[in-house]
């Protein structure tokens, strides 16, 4: 627990706690289901886990909608089951993030409903972005921004008088209005927030849009009003990366470093961050401000070696450049599974299956640190069939649309038995977990991955073994090797080569009588120099 530094090259699991292991029976993960889950995280070999909301919130976005930062939502247990979480995953060396939401809260927040209360131009209307609106009986938002769910970003309040009144900035849904940020009421409540969880022990936190809490001061239109909602991403240059925003960062780590030096524990924050560019990304990881920042770009990047090649130089040159080290990343709870993500249906079930084992151990050969989604590990595809009267995910209620939601990659993991609830949920079989699960999940349960030494959970198994047990893994550098056309080749150290055959072209493998992680058909060759190999095939 107590190795220097040891974020730098961690490999963490994400659990989405409602989706891990219900403990209770009403069909909802929760945190004692997680601490059930730790010995199977252990054996797996991740250095930590991040858990996702589990604060009380009328569950709008799934608990990313807060409406009390400094305790537990009865769905998901306690503060006695926390604090039992956290002393259970420490016992087994394993470190506990959080994550903390300081961009938006829930419109059932108290500071909230204060706000909705008091008169425009108040304190507790400060706390948040209220404005007037346009046009002769403000009838019109205050600009024209989109909310990155769908809709305008802006809702009209009803005044105590009953009056049509001010509106409020939600960047989200509606039910979430945003924080301002130039308020100093919010940062010291957050303030107290960070210490309230530091005392508990947690080992850090994942920092929900990183890149937002600032807007422009003069809230002014875009030029591209509709551009978040378009790419559901954070493009809209004066709602997010604001400069100011590198301030609080600088704080939050200056907290961090405080709790450190009592005990000699280092705490991490880690940033979801969402910018133009590595460059500007390297800015939110300076020295002074996140340990972390989750680069996105590799797992944006088409299935390529030359994509593939770009997007880690420029990772390497830009943000290790800082000090720090590169955060990569292939899936998370908003994402489309990998398996899913990168399979063609057109050439058949097995080659989405086949990519997403490469990546993954690619991902584990890269310099620097590595989060893993669940499921990930046994190889789950994506749920693209929930009925429409199943979604939950706001981006549907809000657009009408199945692009891009994400209850597909939420389905609640399946563990044992041949089926639903496939052991997720300690109720009878009748018990219905809050997604349904389909037949095939089967496939994929825990019991039968473990068993099979050929799984996807074995492969990452093995890869993280191999990745504490070679010293020329984690924290470092790479160099590129000349390879034909489809192949990814790099060397880690001065023994160790990852090789990765993004096409069809046979790969040579390593002398020998050498360590190699093997995933794929191809035959091995050789690579000459080297003594130790890292062989994937994503053919």
């Amino acid at each position: 627990m107590n190795r220097h530094h040891w974020w730098r090259d961690a490999v963490i699991y994400q659990v989405y706690v409602r989706s891990f292991l219900d403990s209770t029976g009403d069909g909802i993960g929760d945190l004692a289901g997680v601490r059930a889950g730790l010995p199977y995280l252990r054996k797996l070999g991740v250095d930590g886990i991040w858990l996702s909301p589990f604060y009380p919130s009328p569950q709008h976005d799934h608990g990313y909608d807060v409406a009390d930062y400094r305790d537990v939502d009865p769905v998901f247990g306690d503060l006695a089951e926390f604090d039992r979480l956290v002393a259970a995953a420490h016992r087994l060396g394993i470190r506990v993030l959080l994550d903390i939401v300081p961009n938006h809260c829930s419109s059932e927040h108290p500071w909230f409903r204060e706000a909705l209360a008091a008169a425009p131009g108040s304190p507790e209307r400060a706390r948040f972005h209220f404005a007037d609106g346009r046009g002769p009986d403000g009838g019109e938002p205050p600009n024209n921004w989109h909310a990155m769910f769908g809709g305008p970003a802006w809702t009209r309040v009803t005044e105590p008088d009953g009056r049509p009144g001010q509106w409020y900035l939600h960047m989200f849904t509606p039910e979430q209005p945003d924080w301002n940020w130039r308020e100093p009421a919010v940062a010291a409540e957050f303030d107290r927030t960070l210490r309230f969880w530091l005392d508990r022990g947690v080992d850090g936190f994942r920092i929900d849009v990183a890149a937002g809490l600032f807007k422009h001061p003069d809230l002014p239109d875009s030029p591209d009003p509709e551009a978040d909602a378009r790419t559901r991403d954070s493009v809209n240059p004066l709602a997010w990366n604001q400069p100011e925003v590198h301030g609080v960062w600088r704080h939050w780590r200056a907290v961090c470093e405080e709790y450190t030096a009592r005990d000699g524990r280092e705490r991490l924050l880690v940033g979801e961050v969402s910018v133009p560019s590595a460059r500007e990304h390297a800015k939110y990881v300076r020295p002074d401000e996140l340990h972390q920042a989750f680069f996105f770009d590799l797992l944006g990047a088409p299935w390529d070696a030359d994509a593939f090649r770009k997007v880690v130089s420029e990772a390497m040159q830009d943000i290790a450049g800082t000090g720090s080290t590169v955060t990569w990343v292939l899936n998370n709870h908003d994402q489309v599974r990998t398996v899913t993500r990168y399979g063609e249906p057109a050439e058949g079930s097995g080659l989405g299956a086949a990519r997403a084992r490469a990546a993954a151990l690619l991902m584990l050969a890269l310099p620097g640190a590595a989060y893993i989604y669940q499921g990930e590990e046994l190889g789950l595809p994506e749920v693209v069939d929930l009925p429409d009267d199943v979604l939950t995910d706001p981006i549907f209620r809000r657009t009408g649309s199945r692009a891009r939601i994400r209850d597909g990659c939420r389905v609640p993991l399946p563990w044992s038995g041949q089926a639903s609830p496939f052991g997720f949920t300690s109720g009878t079989e009748s018990a219905k977990p809050w997604l349904p699960q389909p037949e095939y999940f089967a496939e994929y349960a825990t019991h039968r991955a473990l068993a099979d030494t050929r799984s996807s959970w074995h492969l990452y198994r093995d890869g993280l073994q191999l990745r504490a047990a070679l010293h020329q893994l984690g924290e470092g550098s790479l160099h590129w090797l000349e390879t034909q056309p489809g192949v990814l080749a790099f060397t880690r150290g001065d023994d160790l080569v990852c090789a990765v055959n993004f096409g069809t072209a046979p790969v040579p493998a390593p002398v020998p009588g050498t360590p190699l992680l093997a995933s794929g058909p191809c035959p091995p060759g050789e690579l000459p120099g080297s003594t130790a190999a890292w062989w994937i095939d994503g053919s």
